[in-house]
């Protein structure tokens, strides 16, 4: 790494400055001013700050020195057969119920009662482009349906061969290793490191921050955790902050709606750590990271150089940097005898985000000016569409698949002939379970008449007729839409 190399030369610069001033003040011909000492120093410690900042992103002694605060785990212990590792970096992070620092006014004002579970609250992948000028975070729910491998339970020391859990138990069972493996078996993904965060490192790092604004449309009560917000904006501490992120009782989604303020959550954290020069700062840096990894528990290999890493690609960061989505789910409820309700994944959506993961690919698709896009109830990126050609001009099928494609439809890509060659209108064709998606197309297609369609299915027809004319731009009201459901953080943070 080339981050140690640069150490040493940093202690030799720092004097350089107030050598070179005494001879401007001496040739004045007038002695120095001492009342403007401190506020030339303080100027210059500011300059030096930002030279060393710019040059590494954060300060190395800095990073060095907190490097030691870092309580430290084995997850990747005699590990086997593990997925090839793909572009970028895979951050395992792992929230947990941890109540031990929490104190008794706290218990009782952010309704942390209760014995701990010793399982995972929030799983999260978080994944840092290679470029590290994106940042991809993917929940996956914690009453997921997986699968362990063989392992040795850690509580009672009984070894087990591979068996259905919800993913969070897995922690339970076999701690950081045993989750590792389960999520790595889970999404053929390799995690490059492994993070785990609990209450009191949470709640710490927002109120050093100074808080953290969060907006919501609609009132946001749970009598399980306290949370009790009106519509509008509010600048959440430390204990209200996880309040937020805790609550699953304010609508009916219950965890799928948690994890989505979570993902909010983060998004405005990201705003609020890099609009507020947290990153500029080296002593406000090392207080928000002391306040995080005084209670945090990583792998052996997440030291100086990986928190320089990320401080470099967060140097850049802005909300629109980061995305969000939820591993696709297939079946909610799904039942398994011994273990409950549980949520089963889409297989072959999910195979798709973690490929797109691996490949380092953005989970977001690209959005259109607001001002040129027209707002629909479906994203494009949801609505499958074969594209038939019904006149007599050549190529006008593939026109307009391609022209649809372009806008985010997922065509076919196939686009055939119809029987019927002399349409004037085009007409959009489309089973009444998905009306929705149908409404959402043909505002795309202006002019298009609307054919509804028994039985015909989830892809949707486009017959071209001679009046097509061009595809016009459609987004959709709700961020988490698209393929993955993915959002960027600029769209769910506070205007």
């Amino acid at each position: 790494m080339p981050t140690p190399r640069r150490s040493p030369a940093r202690p030799q610069r720092h004097p350089q400055p107030p050598r070179a001033r005494r001879p401007d003040v001496r040739s004045s011909g007038r002695p120095p001013v001492r009342r403007r000492k401190p506020r030339w120093a303080m100027r210059m410690a500011t300059t030096l700050s930002v030279v060393l900042l710019a040059s590494a992103g954060i300060g190395h002694a800095v990073v060095t020195s907190l490097d030691e605060d870092i309580a430290r785990v084995d997850p990747f212990r005699d590990m086997k057969n593990r997925p090839e590792a793909g572009h970028g970096m895979n951050v395992l992070l792992v929230g947990t119920d941890g109540r031990d620092k929490i104190t008794e006014s706290e218990r009782r004002t952010y309704r942390l009662g209760g014995a701990p579970c010793h399982c995972t609250d929030t799983i999260m992948i978080v994944h840092i482009s290679e470029d590290r000028e994106r940042a991809s975070v993917v929940s996956l729910p914690r009453d997921s349906y997986a699968e362990t491998p063989e392992h040795t339970d850690e509580t009672t020391g009984k070894r087990h061969g591979p068996h259905p859990l919800k993913l969070n138990a897995a922690y339970a069972e076999g701690g950081p290793n045993l989750t590792v493996r389960t999520v790595e078996n889970m999404t053929h993904v390799k995690i490059d490191h492994y993070l785990e965060v609990d209450f009191t490192s949470f709640m710490k790092t927002v109120d050093v921050l100074g808080g953290v604004r969060v907006c919501t449309t609609q009132p946001l009560k749970d009598s399980y955790t306290g949370l009790d917000l009106a519509a509008g904006s509010h600048l959440l501490n430390g204990g209200q902050a996880l309040q937020y992120v805790r609550s699953r009782h304010v609508d009916g989604a219950s965890d799928l709606g948690r994890m989505q303020r979570q993902q909010r959550f983060l998004a405005a954290l990201v705003e609020q750590t890099t609009s507020s020069g947290v990153l500029m700062n080296p002593m406000k840096f090392r207080d928000v990271t002391r306040a995080v990894l005084g209670s945090v528990r990583a792998d052996k290999g997440f030291g100086t150089d990986e928190l320089l890493d990320l401080g470099r690609a967060m140097r850049n960061f802005s909300p629109s940097s980061s995305e969000f989505t939820t591993v696709p789910i297939g079946q909610m409820g799904y039942v398994v005898k011994g273990i409950g309700s549980t949520l089963k994944w889409d297989g072959a959506k999910s195979r798709k985000l973690f490929t797109a993961l691996r490949d380092d690919k953005p989970l977001a698709a690209p959005r259109p000016h607001r001002s040129e896009a027209r707002r629909v109830d479906v994203s494009p990126q949801q609505i499958q569409v074969q594209v038939e050609n019904g006149t007599g001009t050549a190529g006008l099928g593939k026109r307009v698949d391609s022209a649809l494609a372009s806008t985010g439809f997922r065509t076919t890509r196939r686009p055939t002939n119809a029987a019927d060659r002399t349409a004037r209108r085009t007409v959009v064709s489309y089973d009444p379970r998905w009306d929705r998606s149908a409404k959402s197309l043909a505002a795309a297609l202006p002019g298009a008449e609307l054919r509804e369609v028994k039985g015909q299915g989830a892809v949707l027809k486009v017959t071209a007729g001679s009046d097509f004319e061009k595809v016009k731009r459609v987004r959709a009201d709700d961020p988490y839409q698209g393929e993955f459901g993915a959002t960027t953080g600029d769209q769910v943070v506070c205007p």
